[in-house]
């Protein structure tokens, strides 16, 4: 196997199964409800009556339940922190899965909107109702704001529109709890297309007619009691209320959490480029290199958390001999110079450090200038460490990956990115398509799931 096959596998396997396994069990629960109401016996008269549109209009149902279950659950962010840290979730693949929960969740709300389109425009057409409508328009709306243009411009619409999630699961409860579709609970007294005898001969000849030309010259079956119906049992409840009762647990847990241990802001530090540093203690709360946290602020909005990247973390500086490295290659490219400021302090305290502890090829720092309009550089004695690494234009992903590849044969690399689409994009592409060494590149990205 490719070095280069290998590294797709490590990047993309683990998610494509899934998506394949997601994908088939839709197909699945499409078709097995499709055959039913198309080929069973107790919806033949139904059948009869509204033609495939049943047949579709329920199929759609059966994957709306079950992507109605799911779609809750990559929000669970309590219940995915405790198995990222769990001694059980140790893989690096699965905590990599679990990464990706935001686009998991994605992929089951669009499936929701087009599956109860699709449901409610065939539905409708026979059984209009208050409920399928609102349904609709709740969608629509919820869709709608989640578009990046009104996450960016107005993110209060989207957090509002996206919390109708609760409405939307009350109307689906009632929706189908109405009992419109009705199947015939009589099927061995009552055979699909049985012949009356209290009827006339003509009545009877169209019955029989109706059960299909495969049934022609086959002995008549005469019924034994009119056909009787009853509503289905409603199922929905069964597909959603677990999700539901464990989100709604963990939103409640997470209000607790926040509200009994107040965070103290220790100092508030303005850098150049419009960044700001808060300095905050919070008890009980240890923190953990790479962690983001969600703040709320709560004289602007009582509802709204946004996610912020932790990067002032002592057990990466003071403890970094438990984390598995050989090398940590930093590449860092900022538009001006004064940008790279702001975190100068943090990598100049952790080469002195790496020096007194006798590792000092165990850090390698590469900074990239990409204005190149003027001669700047780092001029402070201080930090004479990144002046040294200062480089002026945009890097050089490629030869960069290679460098790093001919020092670490036979290794895995793992890259982890935070930054712009464009550069992600270019680094997930040259982590599955590197061929030129004998190392397996793992892409990780940045993600607030």
């Amino acid at each position: 196997m490719s070095v280069a096959l290998k590294s797709w596998r490590a990047n993309e396997g683990p998610k494509h199964l899934i998506t394949m396994v997601w994908i088939a069990a839709n197909v699945f629960l499409f078709w097995k409800t499709f055959m039913v109401y198309f080929s069973e016996a107790q919806y033949y008269y139904l059948h009869k009556m509204l033609g495939l549109g049943l047949c579709i209009s329920r199929a759609s149902a059966s994957v709306l339940n079950f992507n109605c279950s799911l779609v809750l659950l990559p929000m669970c962010r309590s219940l995915l922190t405790f198995l990222r840290g769990s001694q059980r979730v140790t893989g690096r693949r699965v905590r990599r899965l679990l990464d990706k929960s935001k686009t998991f969740h994605v992929a089951c709300g669009v499936t929701i909107c087009i599956f109860s389109g699709e449901k409610h425009s065939i539905a409708t057409i026979v059984f209009p109702g208050v409920t399928g409508v609102l349904l609709v328009l709740v969608l629509f709306l919820m869709f709608t704001a989640s578009s990046y243009c009104i996450r960016v411009s107005s993110y209060e619409i989207f957090w509002y529109t996206h919390n109708l999630f609760i409405v939307f699961y009350v109307i689906l409860m009632v929706h189908v709890a109405g009992g419109a579709l009705k199947y015939q609970s009589n099927v061995e007294t009552h055979p699909p297309g049985c012949v009356h005898n209290n009827l006339s001969s003509w009545t009877n000849h169209r019955a029989a007619g109706e059960k299909g030309a495969e049934s022609s010259g086959a002995p008549q079956t005469v019924c034994q009691e009119e056909a009787r119906f009853q509503p289905h049992f409603p199922q929905t409840w069964l597909w959603v209320s677990a999700p539901l009762c464990l989100y709604c647990a963990e939103r409640f847990y997470r209000f607790i959490r926040s509200s009994t241990a107040p965070v103290t802001i220790v100092s508030v530090i303005s850098h150049p480029c419009s960044v700001l540093e808060l300095r905050m203690l919070k008890s009980g709360f240890k923190p953990h290199p790479g962690q983001y946290i969600l703040l709320n602020c709560p004289s602007v909005s009582s509802f709204e958390n946004h996610p912020f990247t932790l990067t002032t973390v002592s057990p990466f500086v003071d403890d970094w001999r438990q984390y598995k490295l050989k090398r940590l290659y930093f590449v860092w490219v900022c538009r001006d110079l004064q940008s790279f400021y702001w975190f100068a302090d943090l990598l100049c305290g952790l080469h002195e450090r790496l020096w007194r502890d006798n590792r000092p090829d165990y850090l390698n720092v590469q900074l990239y200038l990409s204005n190149a309009q003027g001669l700047q550089s780092i001029s402070e004695e201080r930090y004479r460490f990144l002046s040294s690494r200062l480089r002026i234009g945009r890097p050089k992903w490629k030869l960069i990956f290679q460098e790093i590849g001919r020092a670490n044969q036979l290794k895995r690399v793992g890259v982890f990115c935070c930054g712009p689409k464009g550069i992600s994009k270019a680094l997930h592409t040259l982590c599955n398509s590197n061929p030129h060494t004998e190392t397996a590149f793992e892409y990780n990205k940045e993600s607030f799931s």
